[in-house]
C-alpha cells in the first residue's frame, strides 16, 4: 500500500491544476482532489499493475466532477458572504515596519538632549516634571526640547531632507575613536 500512496502521490499537483480548471475555485477543487485521492487508495485492487495510473486517476477525478458537481450543482451552491464580511483582505504589514525603520533613523537624527526627552516622555511615558527631575533641568526646558524634537520628527518622517545632527559630546567613560 505505501508504494501504491507513493506512487498516487506523485500525481496530485495536476490532480490539483486539472480540478481547478474544471470547478475554477481552488476550495472545491482541494476538496475534489481530497475525494479522488481517497476513492483511489480504497480502491486500490481495482487499478492493474502495467497500466497508466495516471490515467486512471483523472477518470476517478473527471466521474467524480461529473457526480458531485454537474449533476448535484455544488459549484453553484455558493454562501454569499456577509456585509460585514465583504472586505476579507487585511493591509500590507511592510508599510507599519518601514515607518518604524524610518522612525529609528529619524530619532538618530536629533540631538542627544531632544533624544532624551522624546524617549522618556513619548516611549516610556513619563510626566513633564519628572522627566525634568532626571534630566536636572526646569520643567520649561523640557517642554521647549519636547516641542522642537516632534517639529524636527515631522519634518523628517514627511521626507524632508536630513540635516546632519549636531556633533555629540563624547559620554563619560567611552573613550572616542580618533579620526
Amino acid at each position: 500500500m505505501a508504494q501504491f500512496a507513493d506512487m498516487v502521490s506523485e500525481h496530485i499537483p495536476n490532480l490539483r491544476r486539472y480540478a481547478k480548471v474544471l470547478v475554477r475555485d481552488s476550495i472545491h477543487a482541494e476538496d475534489l482532489v481530497q475525494d479522488c485521492l481517497e476513492r483511489a487508495i480504497s480502491r486500490e485492487h481495482l487499478w492493474r499493475q502495467g497500466t497508466n495510473l495516471r490515467a486512471w486517476l483523472f477518470t476517478i477525478l473527471h466521474n467524480l466532477y461529473i457526480n458531485q458537481y454537474l449533476r448535484h450543482g455544488s459549484v453553484a451552491t455558493l454562501v454569499p458572504l456577509l456585509d460585514e464580511h465583504a472586505s476579507v483582505s487585511c493591509p500590507a504589514r511592510q508599510v507599519h515596519n518601514l515607518t518604524l525603520k524610518d522612525l529609528a533613523r529619524a530619532l538618530d537624527d536629533l540631538p542627544e538632549q531632544e533624544q532624551q526627552v522624546v524617549l522618556m516622555v513619548g516611549l516610556e511615558g513619563m510626566q513633564y516634571e519628572d522627566a525634568a527631575t532626571a534630566l536636572g533641568v526646569p520643567m520649561g526646558t523640557v517642554k521647549s526640547r519636547l516641542s522642537r524634537a516632534r517639529r524636527r520628527l515631522r519634518k523628517l518622517m514627511d521626507g524632508e531632507a536630513r540635516r546632519p545632527a549636531p556633533p555629540r559630546r563624547p559620554r563619560p567613560g567611552i573613550t572616542q575613536p580618533r579620526a
